[in-house]
């Protein structure tokens, strides 16, 4: 074989295995998950003719997208949630198998991210994150006297929810129906579906920090999904 093709080949697998290693290791650390984002994020096809680059109809995907095997009834919403995992990897909200916070979307941050949705349009009316290690409270207090009757709201953790959650903020969280919210610690991942004045079931999944049980000094990623009945005057 020519020395030039040698060196050739020696270049290309002088790129290749380095990426191949670090595809490994980001595959034994986020359990699939990072990879299945980075894949959709990076599911896209380039319209040569009109040079703009544009999404093509993403898979569904039961590890890190927004499909949900469970069929709802008529009448219902389906939903999947899943909490950030360690301080890198953001939540993520879907309703009827189309995410409407998440990285890829831009709109997630640590602490607390809220979607409030039209409990009976099932359009989303509103959504926000909001800093409860560094930031005060009080612009969540604004924004939680702010839901309307007969919404929906579904509340994903990241990083760290509860450092300056005060009583006033978990009185009206509480009054959408959680339970948890009142033992909310440090670090700990939690998941919340509930509603303002409308009946229906809440859903609700709380895993504390533990040292104990923590992966990699942190409390595994918590997912919820189900069926949320829409709202009848």
């Amino acid at each position: 074989m020519p020395r030039q093709k040698i060196r050739s080949l020696l270049k290309i697998l002088m790129v290749l295995v380095p990426a191949v290693v670090v595809y490994k290791l980001i595959l034994q650390q986020y359990n699939y998950t990072f990879i299945s984002e980075m894949r959709r994020a990076l599911y896209v096809d380039v319209d040569v003719d009109k040079s703009s680059q544009t999404t093509k109809k993403l898979p569904k995907d039961k590890d890190g997208g927004c499909y949900m095997d469970t069929h709802c009834p008529d009448y219902h919403f389906s939903f999947y949630m899943r909490s950030g995992a360690e301080n890198v990897m953001g939540p993520k909200i879907c309703i009827q198998n189309k995410m409407v916070l998440g990285m890829m979307l831009d709109n997630v941050g640590h602490g607390l991210n809220i979607v409030i949705m039209n409990g009976k349009a099932g359009n989303i009316t509103e959504t926000g994150h909001f800093n409860m290690y560094n930031n005060e409270v009080e612009p969540l207090i604004k924004f939680l006297k702010s839901i309307e009757d007969g919404s929906v709201v579904l509340i994903a953790s990241w990083d760290e929810p509860s450092s300056n959650l005060n009583d006033e903020a978990k009185m009206l969280i509480a009054d959408l129906g959680s339970f948890a919210v009142s033992s909310l610690g440090y670090r700990d991942n939690w998941l919340f579906v509930g509603g303002k004045r409308a009946t229906m079931r809440n859903f609700e999944k709380h895993l504390k920090n533990d040292n104990n049980l923590n992966k990699n000094g942190w409390p595994q990623e918590v997912e919820l999904k189900g069926c949320i009945p829409k709202y009848m005057d």
